[in-house]
């Protein structure tokens, strides 16, 4: 009988799945790759034959972290307004958190840092977001530059989804936070004119 193979594709998405939820409650350093491969029950050699050292497994889960939470900005739907959709961006980028707990923190958790800049990749979560920006500085309902206002948007996020995570808020005064921060932080970056226009309203939640 052969040996076993540990270079196939289950081997390898098992150990993403366990290196995950390891990453997610512990500091980097401590989580070696003999920890990572016993609870995926492989070895420690399938580890460097599939990632090449921890740094490639760590990378390959901050992957399917930045993978999944572009798709859920891009599913997100569009309208007419940009205020709504940016809005309905930030909602998602929520309910992402409170769905992949695992995956945000060690895509935000301090596993990897967040370095904003101004080259976007095509798969980049931000994407969605700066484009939705774009457009609403285009039609000059934001009076900013993009880059920052997507920062402000992402600390405002970033801060309420850690928090959430964290047990620190419940379920009410959460909802209430998210839906008066995004306003407030939309409000801060709208156009004069458009807020001393008498149409202008609040994003719909």
């Amino acid at each position: 009988m052969g040996r076993p193979r540990t270079n196939d594709a289950t081997v390898r998405a098992r150990l993403v799945e366990c290196a995950t939820e390891l990453l997610a409650t512990r500091p980097q350093e401590s989580v070696t790759v003999r920890a990572v491969a016993t609870a995926a029950e492989s070895s420690t050699a399938a580890v460097y034959s599939l990632f090449g050292d921890k740094e490639g497994l760590i990378g390959a889960v901050r992957d399917r972290a930045v993978a999944g939470l572009f798709r859920a900005l891009a599913a997100a739907p569009n309208s007419e307004d940009p205020l709504a959709d940016i809005y309905t961006l930030a909602a998602a980028y929520r309910r992402w958190g409170h769905g992949h707990s695992h995956l945000y923190s060690v895509l935000f958790g301090g596993v990897q840092s967040f370095k904003p800049s101004g080259v976007v990749g095509t798969d980049d979560p931000v994407r969605p977001l700066i484009t939705a920006i774009d457009r609403a500085v285009t039609e000059s309902v934001l009076d900013g530059e993009a880059t920052a206002i997507a920062v402000s948007l992402w600390v405002t996020l970033h801060g309420l989804v850690t928090l959430e995570l964290a047990g620190a808020l419940d379920a009410s005064t959460a909802e209430a936070a998210f839906r008066s921060a995004i306003h407030a932080m939309l409000r801060g970056w709208t156009a004069p004119a458009v807020l001393r226009s008498p149409r202008h309203d609040e994003p719909a939640p």
